[in-house]
């Protein structure tokens, strides 16, 4: 591991590496867009536009723009460079797969869930084709032979492949035939398509793409495409299903394609003469099968996720998959091989289990931790976060540290009690304990035994003790069977009072029935759950038990009466699991809703949330001394919580949860109406945030402040003038922290400091009254040469956004008068100086390439005279041993 990048609380959903190595752009859940950089591992730029998870992102092949799509069905292309968003591309009716660049055309390719692949000209932020070719959801989208095919792959076994030819209108307006006849002949739907949009057409300079599907090849998956991409050199193809095969197809470049054409015609010419027919004429033709040919399928050891390839200069291919278990494997293939064979070459399974978690575990020193899932029991240090021992199970439901922490037993889901030996990591032995699933095991606080309760309706006790061992004299650890208790219903949990005196048992008929441990009479019965209790705990004092149900409720009883204190709405899917914290009254939650949340049994209060799972949580464990929580999740993590020893204030922490709902409510309001924009496929890239709305009130107030500190300049002037003498001036204390510059600095100040994704947004929560001042402030600002390239894109968009109000304001036409002016001279000088540099720099770049050509020529006229010297040497020694 050599890096990682730390996010926010959300799922990572999409990622794609810039051109240059150096970036990686991270689309996560909530529609959000990170880029961090390789080299130092922070956020260089954070973009937000979509409203739901990213599902696509690409780089074009320069890295100065990032195109995103999300299952907001919107695609947005980012300026990267300039850290803000060009424009958002509306058409899609469902969830975008992919986005494509094309390299020579300023065009995107995006595909969906809708069946659609839309063709987009990004010069007039209009689709201009649409692909309708497909029967199923598009998955997936690829380009080959330098962009002149394109491979989808939807929900069937077949990859579709599509010719595009480009077709230049400014070429030959007058010959509409000849540009037809290029490529193949495409349906009659496309030819009235395309009829269409040339006659809607209005830049004769645009370009439009023919797209016609000329065959396809078939997968031997049967089930939809995950994952279809090339490599970077768009010679090797492959794609993988829902299944562990990755099949790996390798496509001709022209030079192997009219290869293979000379050779089918020899083969053609030399069957004519031995028929004595005539010459064949020049129809021979490759099929699409000879030009994308079958390499071989690669079957990795689980089902595949996600994948990488990487081709070497000398002919290896190299590739990466994530699996659906955890695990990273890297496999090679030789292209050059008679039969190429993929060998696997390396795997990272460290660390994690392969399966989720079901039951996790705390050592009574606070040190280890025990998590068990369907195939291994893991032990974890807590300190180091490193996994320590790793030992081979059954599917585990329940497990506990044995008093001394040197062994820990595991219930199974085929009733098995397996007990591990840690030092050795070796099974000591197995019972069957249960003719069902053992779902709960609870030690007995007297530390001498456990109960077991499982799906056949038995509560088990068991005591610990002291036997022979075969191998060895020494005695060894086991497990007695001491008595049962036969109930009517499959028991979900068990667990003892504090004093020994009383057994709670949970059954599937939604209630809780409490016994008397020595005689196991029952004492009481809890019912009240609309479904059956998962979960359950009693407090340290044995006063109160809490109940938690797949109901979605958490109840707290009093365990002297059974009277139920209080009934909490505590998740918003069943609660899976409950632990009281020790020598206290709170306790921890964990439910299928992927949060964890911390009660107060006394005052029936919420406390806090621990937000960092994305699916179901399944368990968690509380260290004995109460500093520490460990969770394991549906998404294959088990996170550590610790408790700080900063005081916990629960008004703050609802206000920050009003906060947090206020921003979900921002962010799905409706985008406001933009004057001049068209509600067709275009619209902004940026969406209202918090953060947009808090940049708007800086600006206004700095205007505010502004107008202010000119009102009191004003009367200072008066004041002068009638004492007809200086008078001090008080400066405002905001202006002197900024090193006593004027109000109008400050404003640019401000206006600086607003983020460029955000700026736009920004502006358009601005009320209208703010804008005649910040217009004779930008005049002022140009005039002066400051900001050039920030204040015309403010002024463009200020002006578009309110231009009825601009123009019908008399008090603004000689402002904008001036403006017209100023930034028309101002931005003419940037681009003489932008002009002048490129200029300069292209000259040195010829000036260190001839060098580099006059060194390169030196140094091979070295490496030649050196091999000439080494060959006369050789000769000589040949000639002597002669």
């Amino acid at each position: 591991q050599v890096l990682i990048l730390k996010g926010l609380k959300q799922e990572v959903s999409c990622l794609c590496p810039s051109p240059d190595g150096l970036h990686l752009a991270v689309g996560y859940e909530d529609g959000s867009i990170r880029i961090f950089s390789l080299l130092s591992g922070e956020v260089i730029v954070t973009f937000n536009g979509h409203k739901t998870a990213v599902t696509a992102l690409r780089y074009d092949h320069l890295g100065g723009r990032l195109a995103s799509g999300s299952k907001d069905t919107d695609v947005i292309v980012w300026d990267v460079i300039n850290e803000s968003g060009l424009y958002r591309l509306r058409g899609h009716k469902d969830a975008v797969t992919q986005v494509l660049f094309l390299k020579e055309k300023n065009l995107l390719v995006t595909s969906g869930k809708d069946t659609l692949v839309k063709w987009w000209d990004l010069d007039t932020q209009r689709c201009f084709k649409t692909l309708v070719g497909h029967r199923t959801e598009v998955w997936g989208m690829a380009l080959i032979s330098e962009e002149k095919r394109l491979i989808t792959g939807s929900a069937d076994s077949e990859l579709r492949v599509w010719d595009i030819t480009y077709i230049q209108e400014a070429k030959d307006p007058d010959e509409p035939e000849s540009k037809k006849s290029k490529g193949s002949s495409p349906t009659a739907e496309e030819n009235s398509e395309e009829d269409e949009t040339l006659e809607l057409d209005e830049h004769p300079e645009e370009r439009l793409v023919k797209c016609s599907k000329v065959g396809s090849i078939m997968r031997e998956g049967r089930d939809r495409v995950v994952t279809l991409a090339t490599d970077r050199t768009g010679k090797i193809l492959a794609c993988h299903g829902t299944d562990a095969v990755l099949e790996v197809f390798s496509v001709l470049s022209e030079e192997e394609v009219q290869k293979k054409l000379e050779k089918k015609m020899k083969k053609a010419k030399k069957k004519a003469k031995q028929n004595s027919e005539e010459e064949p004429e020049s129809s021979v033709e490759l099929s699409l099968q000879e030009r994308i040919q079958r390499v071989t399928n690669i079957r990795a050891s689980s089902k595949i996720k996600s994948f990488d390839l990487i081709l070497s200069p000398k002919g290896e291919l190299k590739i990466v998959l994530l699996l659906q278990n955890n695990i990273i494997e890297s496999y090679n293939l030789n292209l050059s091989a008679q039969v190429p064979q993929a060998v696997r070459a390396s795997k990272i399974t460290i660390g994690g289990h392969r399966s989720d978690v079901r039951t996790l575990a705390f050592s009574s020193d606070n040190i280890a931790i025990l998590s068990a899932a369907a195939e291994s029991v893991k032990i974890w240090n807590r300190s180091t976060l490193q996994c320590i021992r790793t030992m081979d199970c059954e599917y585990a439901l329940c497990s506990l540290f044995v008093p001394g922490d040197r062994q820990v037993i595991v219930g199974t889901k085929t009733g098995k009690l397996q007990l591990y030996d840690l030092a050795s990591g070796s099974l000591m032995e197995t019972l069957s304990a249960h003719d069902g699933a053992l779902w709960s095991i609870a030690l007995s606080p007297d530390q001498r035994g456990f109960v077991t309760g499982g799906a056949d309706k038995c509560v088990k006790f068991w005591e610990f003790e002291l036997v022979k061992d075969e191998s060895s004299a020494q005695k060894r650890l086991s497990m007695k069977h001491v008595r049962v208790l036969q109930l009517d219903e499959d028991v979900l949990c068990v667990r003892y009072s504090p004093n020994q005196k009383l057994l709670a048992v949970s059954l599937l008929d939604c209630t809780v029935k409490i016994f008397y441990i020595d005689t196991l009479k029952f004492f009481l019965s809890l019912y009240g759950h609309k479904l059956p209790v998962l979960c359950m705990d009693i407090s340290y004092d044995g006063t109160l038990i809490a109940t938690g149900s797949a109901d979605r409720n958490v109840k707290i009883w009093g365990l002297d009466f059974g009277d139920c204190h209080r009934s909490l709405f505590a998740h918003d899917d069943s609660v899976m699991y409950l632990q009281f914290v020790a020598k206290s009254h709170l306790f921890f939650t964990a439910g299928k809703d992927s949060k964890i949340k911390q009660w107060d049994a006394d005052k029936f209060e919420h406390i806090q949330t621990l937000e960092g799972h994305h699916q179901e949580v399944w368990c968690l464990a509380l260290s004995p001394n109460g500093d520490y929580v460990v969770s394991a999740s549906h998404d294959k993590s088990l996170r550590l919580w610790e408790r700080t020893r900063e005081p916990l204030v629960l008004e703050e922490e609802r206000e920050m949860q009003r906060e947090a709902e206020y921003e979900e409510s921002v962010a799905k309001e409706e985008q406001p109406v933009v004057a001049g924009e068209t509600q067709g496929e275009t619209g902004l890239a940026g969406k209202k945030t918090i953060e947009t709305i808090k940049a708007a009130e800086q600006i206004m107030e700095a205007i505010e402040l502004y107008r202010e500190e000119m009102a009191k300049l004003k009367e200072h002037k008066a004041i002068c003038k009638a004492a007809g003498k200086e008078v001090p001036f008080p400066v405002n204390p905001i202006l002197r922290a900024y090193g006593n510059i004027t109000p109008s600095a400050y404003v640019l100040e401000v206006f600086k400091k607003v983020k460029s994704s955000e700026l736009e947004e920004s502006l358009l929560v601005l009320p209208f009254s703010y804008v005649p001042d910040l217009l004779r402030l930008f005049n002022e600002y140009i005039h002066l040469g400051s900001e050039v390239e920030l204040l015309c894109r403010a002024l463009l968009f200020l002006q578009t956004i309110h231009f009825g109000q601009i123009t019908s304001n008399h008090m603004l036409v000689t402002v904008i008068e001036n403006l017209k002016k100023t930034t028309i001279s101002r931005v003419s000088e940037a681009r003489d100086v932008l002009g002048f540099n490129m200029a300069g720099l292209q000259y040195l770049k010829r000036e260190m390439e001839a060098k580099d050509e006059v060194a390169f020529f030196a140094d091979a006229t070295d490496r030649f005279e050196e091999k000439k010297r080494k060959r006369k040497k050789k000769e000589k020694m040949v000639l002597a041993v002669l």
